[in-house]
């Protein structure tokens, strides 16, 4: 339990750490805002549809920033990136805004409506 705590705090601190470089970037925000990409349960961002050219490379630079950052912490905890990237998938599915879209393990592309929580069966 003690290690899943643990795990669970560093993942939240490197997603508010990736938020910025994601907000630097107004295509990725537009694409957000839009429903055209969002978070999904893996830690990483996806594509609800097609994406554009350049829509495509900043997503990809975002994914691959954030699996970087998944390994070395990963490798530190001793834990699989996979299980960090969906430890820290917990916090950025909780930051997703209403009309942004999020995908859960367990089904489809949705868009968040308002309040409710988006919260993996996984996550504490």
């Amino acid at each position: 339990m003690m290690r899943m705590t643990h795990i669970l705090m560093t993942a939240a601190a490197l997603a508010v750490a990736g938020s910025p470089a994601r907000a630097a970037d107004p295509i990725v925000e537009q694409a957000l805002s839009a429903g055209t990409i969002g978070e999904q349960w893996d830690g990483y961002l996806g594509f609800v549809s097609a994406p554009s050219g350049d829509l495509k490379s900043a997503v990809d630079a975002i994914n691959i920033k954030r699996r970087a950052g998944y390994t070395q912490i990963a490798a530190a905890r001793n834990v699989t990136v996979d299980q960090f990237a969906q430890t820290t998938a917990c916090s950025t599915l909780r930051a997703v805004k209403p009309g942004q879209a999020y995908k859960l393990k367990d089904g489809g592309w949705q868009r968040r409506s308002g309040s409710e929580s988006i919260t993996p069966d996984y996550c504490g």
